[in-house]
């Protein structure tokens, strides 16, 4: 593992060893930061003239779970598995649903609006987006940290079928969905490399790796293995030095809406959602005097309550003047230890 390194204009430089990072922290040559994935960096306090290697970055997309691997010619600097954004599809159902019912119940409202709907053909359906902006979105909190020039993804193939309604319904919003991603990656300034299913497994076969079929074990062999093989395969390193594991959970917002959707006892909404609490951020990292590193949640009579990385509330009556603010994170982060040596040969 590698600690990323930045300079004083918060540019990526080459990522450290973990025992160089704590020298310059207590010599007074740099500061810890936390970026929005929960990543741990440290910030240089001096001029330091960029002398980057290449470093590649491999994804493999899931439909729940997704691997990442950033690996230089010859260490690992993570290796990633997030989980990928499921609820979206849901959220847009029940809210048609409570728009039409605020209709029905209304004595007057305005006549539904269709002539003037933008329909783009282009324009990608919103749970399908939500996915592929996900992925967008790690990959950039990581090039900001780290500096990638080249990303390798596992391409996804789903042939639509003539005459199959079922079947092109389900799947031709991924093969729309993924060549938006390909596109924003290239926006990005990053040189893309496409890999097949097949390619991957030869490229397991090749270093040596093996890959459990439990797809949901936060381990290095179930997903960011084949991110790594195909990152490495780009970068030219042999063997991954690290086989330890980021698990990111992306942060749900609850944005601020007039009132619950149901209503309450005696037939009250309540206030319900936002994303503020007591003019802090949720979601934001601090380190608490007694519960330690642990992130914002919601507030309640000039309290805030207090969250641990796997999102178990610790404290509902935190004050705000025991807490250190440090930065604003996006998702809850795990780091799982590398396994033992020899574990994931095949």
């Amino acid at each position: 593992m590698r600690v990323p390194v930045l300079d004083t204009k918060m540019r990526p430089l080459m990522p450290c060893t973990p025992k160089r990072a704590r020298h310059l922290l207590n010599k007074g040559k740099a500061c810890a930061y936390w970026n929005k994935l929960g990543v741990f960096c440290i910030i240089l306090k001096r001029e330091v003239e960029p002398k980057n290697q290449m470093i590649a970055a491999g994804i493999d997309p899931g439909s729940k779970f997704e691997g990442w691997s950033v690996v230089g010619t010859k260490d690992t600097v993570l290796n990633g598995m997030s989980e990928a954004v499921t609820h979206v599809k849901y959220a847009m159902k029940v809210r048609r649903n409570m728009r039409r019912a605020r209709r029905h119940r209304n004595l007057w409202r305005r006549e539904a609006r269709f002539n003037n709907r933008q329909r783009n053909k282009s324009t990608l359906p919103p749970s399908t987006y939500s996915r592929w902006n996900a992925k967008l979105r790690i990959l950039d909190h990581l090039r900001k940290i780290i500096p990638i020039s080249d990303v390798v993804v596992e391409d996804v193939n789903a042939i639509t079928k003539k005459g199959c309604k079922r079947w092109n319904t389900s799947f031709s919003p991924i093969e729309h969905g993924k060549h938006w991603f390909y596109e924003k990656i290239e926006n990005l300034g990053l040189k893309l490399h496409l890999k097949q299913g097949w390619e991957t497994k030869e490229l397991r076969e090749k270093f040596g790796l093996k890959k459990v079929s439990q797809k949901d074990k936060k381990t290095f062999n179930s997903h960011a293995v084949d991110a790594w093989v195909m990152a490495a395969s780009i970068s030219g390193a042999l063997k991954p030095t690290w086989t330890g594991l980021f698990y990111w959970i992306p942060i749900r917002w609850y944005r601020r809406q007039l009132h619950r959707f149901q209503p309450g006892k005696g037939g009250i909404r309540s206030r319900y959602g936002s994303t503020r609490s007591l003019g802090l951020t949720r979601g934001t990292l601090v380190r608490h005097v007694k519960y330690g590193l642990t992130y914002i949640g919601g507030n309640m009579k000039s309290r805030v309550s207090l969250r641990n990385m796997t999102g178990e509330i610790l404290t509902r009556s935190a004050k705000v003047s025991d807490l250190k603010v440090l930065t604003v994170i996006r998702y809850r982060t795990r780091l799982f230890p590398s396994l033992k040596a020899g574990v994931f040969a095949a």
